[in-house]
């Protein structure tokens, strides 16, 4: 008889139909994944997925493994309460990610599909292309601050992006700015993917770095202000035919990282052309100009400055060494050239408090003019210092600048009542004399300090001297008072404390933080303040996208427990976006050309005294 028309086996279906739903509820609820934030994750800085991780950095550690699953928990998320106690830098480290978290929000929700938030009208702008510049200039702070929710929904957004502009026209937002879309996109991709290993990223990466490529097709390989991403096309800028020198020589840690992942030779020697004409250039003092001629690749102006025409270019310097596993020697050494320039003719101590400051200096004459930008320069000093084979001499000299200078940063929010820096001031000067024929120039000042004994113990420039809130008797003036969320002072602030392990640095970024809280903060997100003079303070209706791509980085990594990016393993561009430390490989150094054999040339500040400054 046929088993299923007996009586007897329909006495066998609900049993096999208990048996089928009890294995299926086993697997499907013993089995549940854990949140990307749980505990019981592997480390969330690289969170499990199944794409591969990125390629295998040479012989220096590399971010991620050469193969198989990410790394084991190297580094705490934020812990629940009963795994770990809270501390008093955890708690602020998480009130940063808060702050984060409001901005980023305020952006999705009034600006998501656009530049950038317009914090105080709920509105958007789009300035930089109109490619989501905030989504992308945030990726790798999401990261950082294990936001990995909010990073993974970003996901399909940048897998849709083209980058594509309009192919005609002549309005300005048919071109985009090639130094700005390169720190803050290219940068921004390319920092989110050695931390996240999603491939997607470094595909966008490249092909933005293609798309942007026309830019170097000049006589002497200097970038163009803007290109065309779809027909290549390019135009200049506000300068004409002339290309600054930041945006010459910001673009190599991004291009040569680029290269090394993709084998793209035109990558590397693109940038290195660059670097190749300033090594060759080789200027008088090692001043080299603010401005250069795309057309004649010559300099066309006298001014030497660490401002906003200069500013990254020597970050670049330093950085190109480090993030290459400190292979390249040449832009080390130029490196050292430029830093000797700058500590022999640019520092300088003010009149009534002695502060150091940081100018410029055209046709060998001091502007005394001292920008907030140029508060990114301790944090290189403190780096340089940190990781040069430095003579002991030399290396506390940077040390010295380093602190004197971040002291005045400092000390120029603490001046005023909204507990924030204005973003330019023209600094009080000291008289010449027979004496002091380069009035108050720092190096002269310190060598007569050494000289007479070092009378005091602190040297010139480094005493830690009170804040003061009328403006009369303050070292300066403020010419202008505005304070736009920049990054550099805690960015300075973040490296001192790495390099030193002072926690007053940390405590100055936490007063600076709580100012921005009290100052900044809007419905919607944080704003510029239009001064710096009173509080509450006028705002205005901008965030620009470093506010979360820098500030609130370098302030939750200021006070993070741990070393989250570790400075002899990853290196920051000038948007902040770390980037790995990697060795270039046999066939990488003989398909570029990177020699091994290190340059000649390298400044000492050992030396004569005068031999690079100007007389």
């Amino acid at each position: 008889m046929d088993l299923l028309r007996s009586k007897r086996a329909y006495r066998f279906i609900p049993i096999g139909a208990a048996i089928t739903f009890l294995l299926w509820a086993f697997a499907h609820f013993g089995s549940q994944e854990h949140p990307l934030n749980h505990p019981q994750n592997v480390d969330r800085f690289f969170p499990v997925h199944s794409y591969p991780p990125p390629p295998k950095h040479g012989d220096v550690p590399p971010p991620h493994p050469a193969s198989g699953p990410p790394p084991p928990h190297q580094w705490p998320p934020h812990p629940p309460p009963l795994e770990q106690p809270s501390s008093k830098w955890s708690e602020r480290a998480e009130a940063v990610r808060g702050a984060f978290l409001h901005a980023y929000r305020g952006y999705t929700q009034y600006a998501g599909s656009h530049d950038e938030l317009r914090p105080v009208s709920n509105t958007f702008v789009d300035n930089f292309n109109g490619w989501r510049l905030t989504l992308v200039d945030s990726l790798d702070t999401m990261l950082i601050m294990g936001l990995d929710e909010e990073f993974h929904k970003t996901i399909p957004i940048i897998a849709n992006m083209t980058f594509a502009l309009k192919e005609v026209g002549i309005v300005i937002g048919d071109y985009a700015p090639f130094f700005e879309t390169v720190i803050r996109y290219l940068g921004g991709l390319l920092s989110a993917y050695a931390i996240s290993g999603e491939p997607i990223l470094l595909a966008r990466a490249d092909d933005l770095g293609a798309m942007l490529l026309p830019a170097f097709n000049t006589s002497h390989g200097l970038p163009m202000y803007a290109v065309n991403t779809v027909s290549g096309k390019t135009r200049t800028g506000w300068t004409g035919d002339n290309v600054l020198w930041a945006e010459a020589l910001s673009c190599q840690m991004e291009y040569k990282y680029l290269a090394h992942l993709t084998g793209r030779k035109e990558y590397f020697d693109k940038v290195e052309r660059i670097m190749d004409l300033m090594n060759e250039a080789d200027p008088k003092n090692h001043l080299f100009s603010t401005k250069w001629s795309v057309l004649t690749g010559q300099p066309i102006n006298s001014q030497f400055s660490v401002g906003a025409f200069a500013d990254s270019a020597h970050e670049y310097l330093l950085k190109q060494w480090l993030m290459t596993g400190k292979s390249e020697s040449k832009a080390r050494d130029m490196y050292l050239r430029d830093a000797d320039a700058i500590i022999k003719n640019l520092l300088y101590i003010s009149q009534n408090r002695k502060l150091l400051y940081v100018t410029d200096v055209s046709n060998s004459v001091p502007s005394h003019i001292f920008e907030h930008l140029s508060c990114f320069l301790p944090g290189l000093l403190a780096l340089g210092a940190h990781t040069l084979p430095l003579s002991p001499h030399d290396k506390q000299l940077h040390e010295w600048a380093a602190q004197g200078l971040a002291y005045t940063c400092w000390i120029t929010y603490a001046d005023h009542a909204t507990g924030l820096g204005p973003d330019e001031m023209l600094m009080a000067r000291m008289p010449t004399d027979s004496k002091h024929p380069h009035g108050g120039r720092w190096l002269e000042m310190l060598e007569e300090w050494e000289a007479a004994g070092s009378p005091g113990g602190v040297p010139p420039g480094l005493a830690e001297v009170p804040p003061v809130r009328a403006a009369e008797d303050r070292d300066y003036h403020a010419v202008k008072t505005s304070y736009l969320l920049r990054p550099e002072t805690v960015e300075s602030f973040y490296i001192m404390w790495r390099t030193t392990g002072d926690e007053a640095w940390r405590e100055r970024g936490w007063a600076v933080f709580q100012a921005i809280e009290k100052e900044a903060k809007t419905f919607s997100g944080y704003a510029s303040l239009t001064s710096v003079e009173k509080s509450p303070a006028t705002l205005k209706d901008e965030m620009p996208s470093f506010f979360t791509a820098e500030t609130l980085k370098y302030l939750y990594l200021l006070f993070s427990e741990e070393e989250l990016i570790p400075l002899d393993r990853w290196v920051f561009n000038t948007e902040a976006h770390p980037l790995p430390v990697f060795e270039w490989a046999d066939w990488e150094k003989e398909r570029y050309g990177i020699g091994s054999v290190a340059a000649s040339g390298a400044g000492s500040l050992e030396s004569d005294p005068t031999d690079t400054a100007i007389p």
